[in-house]
């Protein structure tokens, strides 16, 4: 089996190189290819490849495996996505478009100052690369676990190996590559969750509309938490999707990269509307999984891997079941683990290189250009941010304890609401902020927001949930009222 699993991840990984190949040949080449694409992307492409970007090996283990504690408790949060994305695509959008941005954090520098233009990107670094690796992490955490463990090879062979891989797909075409690739592995993705449900129904010898019965007999499908002093009380869930959408997509030069490749603003805009409609489905389809797998579970009595103390780890429930159902199954697990893994890092890679390069290098300022020594500083910057991620995914490892789109969100929560209240500030406000106390704000808030989280059970009797990305921009937004002077005109 694991050497099956081998052969299939390297043609996989063939496939993809031969996609890079493909989308390497014509069109825009060097840095134009790498940062832009040269805005040809057709927008239906961008669309469908953001679905397999924003799920991610994380979507991809702890939506179906978050059944087991929250049942469909997470979909609140997906409407919330949806009225984020139109945030996206009537307000930031034409913002960004009409300053021709390549880095988004450019619109910071020209609207408050240098410093607030490299806090902004420096957010958005650590919040993506801590975000994404731990998205990568899961995918090689779980191949490790079920595939090279077995062989005795240590963990950070695997994780070599992948980060690896990425940079040599990345490293010349950049952006563009990664929008032709990320369809391809949201493809793989889809497929792999479809498949196990399908393996599922056929096992136990009912419908799909008899598992749902069933599920909705058991409790698996409830929706919404109505008790408003709980973290995922619906309404919190819906305002947190809202913003999340607009910080970890509008915000987040990996997303907007990706969106700022299409032709005109108005291919864009289709293509972010489409994207939230499409990701509705596609969640539907990995609680749908998560709640085909507990009635497997049920059903069959196949025990729920658990931890050294005894307690169900969800994020192991869809692999330790998709590799008792059948060698077909294991094989296309695996490859939807690999595609989601691909493309969060791929772009994240991409993303990375483009915001340092741009925002602290100053690519694209001054007149004195040179072309070929940009092409060999964003290439060191490439290979430098691809070594950074491999040691966030080595090092990670002996803290993996609690389902990992809980740690994801409490990163985003921390690390974007400093970025959400300054683009607040500029967009809705013509005051101008003090440049020079950007940074102090940017990281006081987030500390400000740590102290709540923990201690506001004690002290409020509340529990903070996704919405604390809410109270940071919030904190953000007020200190930089505070401290600002005058009246600017708007960027």
């Amino acid at each position: 089996m694991e050497l099956t699993i081998l052969l299939c991840f390297a043609a996989y990984t063939v496939l993809l190189f031969a996609v890079m190949w493909l989308t390497g040949r014509r069109g825009a080449k060097g840095n134009e290819a790498f940062f832009r694409a040269g805005r040809r992307s057709p927008w239906y492409v961008v669309a469908y490849g953001m679905i397999g970007a924003s799920l991610s090996g994380v979507t991809f283990m702890s939506v179906p495996g978050g059944v087991y504690n929250g049942a469909w408790t997470y979909m609140p949060l997906v409407f919330g996505y949806v009225l984020g994305y139109a945030v996206i695509a009537l307000l930031l959008l034409p913002l960004y478009y009409r300053l021709n941005l390549t880095s988004i954090y450019t619109y910071l520098e020209q609207r408050f100052g240098a410093r607030s233009e490299k806090t902004g990107a420096l957010f958005f670094i650590l919040s993506r690369l801590l975000g994404s690796a731990l998205r990568m992490y899961l995918v090689v955490f779980v191949l490790y676990e079920f595939v090279f463990r077995a062989w005795g090879i240590p963990f950070w062979v695997p994780a070599v190996v992948f980060i690896a891989i990425i940079l040599l797909y990345t490293f010349r075409g950049g952006i563009k590559t990664v929008v032709w690739t990320d369809t391809l592995q949201t493809t793989f993705l889809l497929a792999a969750a479809v498949a196990t449900v399908v393996a599922i129904l056929n096992n136990l010898d009912i419908s799909f509309g008899d598992l749902m019965k069933v599920s909705a007999d058991k409790g698996y499908t409830r929706m919404f938490d109505t008790d408003p002093t709980a973290p995922k009380f619906w309404v919190k869930q819906v305002l947190a999707g809202m913003f999340i959408t607009i910080t970890m997509t509008g915000l987040d030069q990996d997303m907007m990269q990706k969106n700022l490749t299409c032709k005109s603003l108005r291919d864009a805009q289709k293509n972010v509307m489409t994207s939230s409609l499409l990701f509705v489905v596609v969640n539907i389809l990995f609680l749908s999984l998560g709640a085909a797998l507990l009635a497997y579970s049920a059903e069959t009595g196949f025990a729920l891997p658990v931890n050294e103390v005894g307690a169900v780890v969800p994020d192991k429930i869809f692999p330790s079941i998709a590799f008792s159902l059948s060698g077909f199954t294991a094989v296309v697990f695996v490859l939807g683990m690999v595609a989601a893994g691909y493309s969060s890092a791929d772009g994240t890679l991409t993303a990375l290189t483009t915001t340092f390069c741009y925002d602290f290098l100053g690519f694209g300022k001054g007149k004195d250009r040179n072309e070929n020594k940009e092409l060999r500083v964003r290439r060191l910057v490439h290979v430098g941010f691809a070594l950074l991620y491999l040691l966030v995914i080595v090092a990670f490892r002996p803290f993996h304890r609690q389902s990992l789109i809980d740690t994801v969100f409490d990163v985003a929560g921390f690390t974007y609401g400093p970025l959400l209240g300054l683009y607040a500030f500029g967009l809705f406000t013509r005051r101008n902020a003090r440049d020079r106390w950007v940074p102090l704000i940017a990281v006081a808030s987030p500390v400000v927001c740590y102290l709540l989280k923990v201690w506001s059970p004690v002290w409020f009797g509340y529990a903070f949930g996704f919405e604390i990305l809410l109270v940071n921009g919030l904190i953000t937004f007020g200190l930089l009222w505070l401290s600002s002077v005058g009246k600017g005109g708007r960027a």
